[in-house]
């Protein structure tokens, strides 16, 4: 059994700790004791990872991925549903992870390889390469060869590309699966809080990491190479990829021990209201009869379910009464996925069409089986049975005759229904990759689900009724306390620049 204890008492740290306005927070973590094993600072760093990500990362994430809107009721979010960021919008979630993942990743790498446990070296080196991607893909350019040596002077980190992160992260990534696995003691796998101390999920989750930073890069054109041989070689190894969740699932209906999104929207601001049904997404669901709908969220005063149009928190309740709306599901004790069984299926279907499409062997892929997979795994998440979806004549039947850019988009719509609530910004960043699901910024928010646009395609992006840019948001900005702090901080640019990899036409 996983220790509830450990992480409880975790998170009581992490979720309640303030932040100083000052990057030495970057490089000594006020938390941080010296005599932790390695399994104990990876095990704090996870919980970290999870506290920042899935928290208010993951709700930006799930308003601008068109699943949640901010109620008319309330202004909470308003500044995220309308694309108002700033650089102060994210300054403690940015100093929290380098503070304390990043800099607890490091520690335990350390200690581990100088004991030569190269267990749990490649669980942190891993954990460590997720949580690095993220964080070039929400700004680009990060701190990342001198991020985190406070401790050896370097207290002003130079930014690093978003390429050269990618290129690093690989070679540390196949550099720890190079040493010998050692088997862990009870006590350290009781430390592993995703997967129990089974090395063989460790292995698979490594695979699959590397296969989205190998599918992030598909457009990039001087990357065509490198992506092709490593899905090549990622296809032809014997442990295969995650077939269960990668998840954090050790909460509690406690305060500062739940689930970092309902924690910060739900026990931190004392009300379960904030956010409601977009539009977007429920008039999808609607149009498709899908079943997560009542899953997704709880039906309003009415007794049914109707949504507010994206963006459309300012219109007066004596014009809609907030009360009717339906309002975002989310428990205290919801997982935070870090890669969910679902999207492992998507990733290896959109690899496995994509090279189809190429003409590339990839062994034992099938994109059809792959696909069905995943959207299975995305209903069962609930209990629920996808077959009648996904049948031949189903609503979302893999288009096995079509071209890659039909399966793409099959893929990538279906993704973004299985991280509803979860993987917001995961799903982001896969929108600002592929497209899918398609904008249609000449359109305004619908004001409710019960009167839809004419001229509105079920299951495309709208822009926000207050949106203050035109397009939709590609990046974040560096946040204020290292404008302030460290001199080789970048200069800003705006958020509707692409970063390096979102070069699709």
């Amino acid at each position: 059994m996983k220790n509830i204890f450990k992480i409880s008492l975790l998170f009581l740290t992490i979720l309640t700790a303030s932040c100083s306005k000052d990057w030495l927070d970057v490089n000594t973590n006020p938390n941080y004791a010296t005599s932790d094993t390695p399994e104990m600072a990876f095990t704090s760093a996870v919980g970290s990872t999870a506290s920042v990500i899935g928290g208010q990362y993951n709700i930006m994430g799930c308003i601008w991925c068109q699943y949640w809107t901010q109620s008319n009721a309330a202004n909470q979010y308003k500044d995220i549903d309308r694309y108002n960021m700033t650089d102060a919008s994210f300054n403690n979630q940015f100093t929290r992870i380098y503070s304390g993942a990043l800099k607890d990743y490091k520690y335990a790498e350390e200690n581990a390889a100088a004991s030569n446990n190269w267990s749990i070296y490649l669980m942190s080196t891993l954990m460590e390469a997720y949580t690095y991607q993220m964080m070039a893909d929400l700004y680009d350019q990060i701190p990342y060869k001198e991020a985190c040596l406070g401790d050896s002077g370097i207290l002003h980190p130079h930014y690093d590309k978003g390429q050269a992160v990618y290129d690093d992260l690989i070679l540390k990534i196949n550099n720890a699966l190079a040493k010998p696995l050692n088997k862990l003691s009870s006590t350290q796998a009781a430390q592993d809080l995703l997967f129990d101390g089974k090395m063989t999920k460790w292995l698979q989750f490594a695979n699959t990491l590397k296969l989205k930073i190998y599918l992030r890069q598909l457009y990039v054109t001087n990357r065509k190479t490198i992506v092709e041989n490593g899905i090549k070689a990622l296809f032809q190894d014997p442990n295969g990829f995650l077939d269960s969740d990668a998840a954090l699932t050790q909460f509690s209906d406690e305060a500062s021990k739940s689930n970092p999104t309902y924690e910060d929207n739900v026990r931190q601001l004392n009300v379960a209201t904030n956010l409601r049904a977009s539009s977007t997404l429920l008039f999808y669901l609607d149009s498709t009869k899908d079943t997560r709908l009542t899953y997704f969220f709880s039906p309003g005063s009415k007794g049914d379910y109707r949504a507010l149009g994206q963006g459309d928190y300012a219109v007066a309740s004596s014009i809609i009464d907030p009360t009717i709306i339906s309002t975002a599901n989310m428990s205290a004790t919801d997982p935070v996925y870090f890669i969910s069984k679902a999207e492992s299926y998507f990733l290896q279907a959109e690899a496995a069409a994509y090279g189809k499409e190429m003409g590339w062997n990839l062994q034992g892929a099938d994109d059809q089986k792959a696909y069905e997979a995943g959207v299975a795994a995305a209903f069962d998440k609930y209990g629920l049975d996808a077959t009648s979806f996904i049948t031949t004549g189903g609503v979302y039947e893999y288009p096995s005759a079509g071209n890659f850019e039909a399966k793409q988009k099959a893929i990538i719509t279906q993704k973004w229904l299985s991280m509803v609530g979860s993987e917001g910004m995961e799903m982001v960043f896969e929108h600002n990759r592929t497209h899918y699901p398609a904008e249609n910024f000449n359109v305004y928010s619908m004001v409710q689900h019960t009167n839809q646009n004419p001229v509105y395609v079920a299951g495309t992006f709208v822009k926000p009724a207050s949106a203050v840019i035109n397009s939709f948001p590609q990046r974040l900005l560096f946040p204020q306390y290292e404008h302030e702090r460290n001199p080789n901080c970048p200069a800003d640019v705006p958020i509707t620049t692409k970063v390096w990899w979102a070069t699709k036409p």
